[in-house]
């Protein structure tokens, strides 16, 4: 199989993805994941006869990307979930669900970010990012009395 990566700006995205479409490739789908506290990287899979070409978009976390999906329709469905998970904001998306395509409002916002800004000694999500809940931490452990053989005295019976 051949495939062939291609590095690509933001503004140069929604052109590369038309002249893919017009060259007969098909979308894939997209991943995304996380360079560092400030940049994610997404690629963009394509597929035509058997041949694979990627394009790879390195993003600021804080600036939204134009969305693919008024050229290939399925990637509305991907870059939602990219927004859910990652964060990233999709500008133009067909349809947008506001980070609700899978999450619910109680649940962590962007559970695939690893990185974390640490604040007066607390850690702190990213601008716009919902923090992890604190852990609760377990009740005590009961005490229980020390198992004892038969026959022999249990521990308060015995004498000094």
């Amino acid at each position: 199989m051949r495939e062939e990566i291609t590095p690509v700006s933001p503004a140069d995205l929604i052109g590369e993805v038309a002249k893919l479409k017009i060259q007969g490739y098909r979308l894939v789908t997209l991943s995304c994941t996380e360079i560092d506290a400030n940049r994610i990287d997404v690629l963009y899979h394509f597929d035509k006869d058997l041949g694979l070409k990627h394009l790879r978009l390195t993003a600021m976390k804080t600036e939204p990307v134009p969305s693919i999906s008024p050229v290939y329709f399925a990637a509305l469905l991907i870059e939602n979930e990219i927004q859910d998970f990652f964060g990233l904001k999709f500008q133009g998306l067909v349809v947008d669900f506001q980070g609700m395509l899978y999450l619910e409002e109680e649940a962590l916002k962007t559970p695939f970010c690893k990185f974390s800004f640490q604040t007066a000694g607390k850690t702190a999500a990213p601008p716009g990012v919902q923090a992890e809940p604190p852990e609760t931490p377990a009740a005590p452990a009961a005490e229980t009395p020390a198992a004892t053989m038969p026959g022999e005295p249990a521990q308060d019976e015995v004498s000094s």
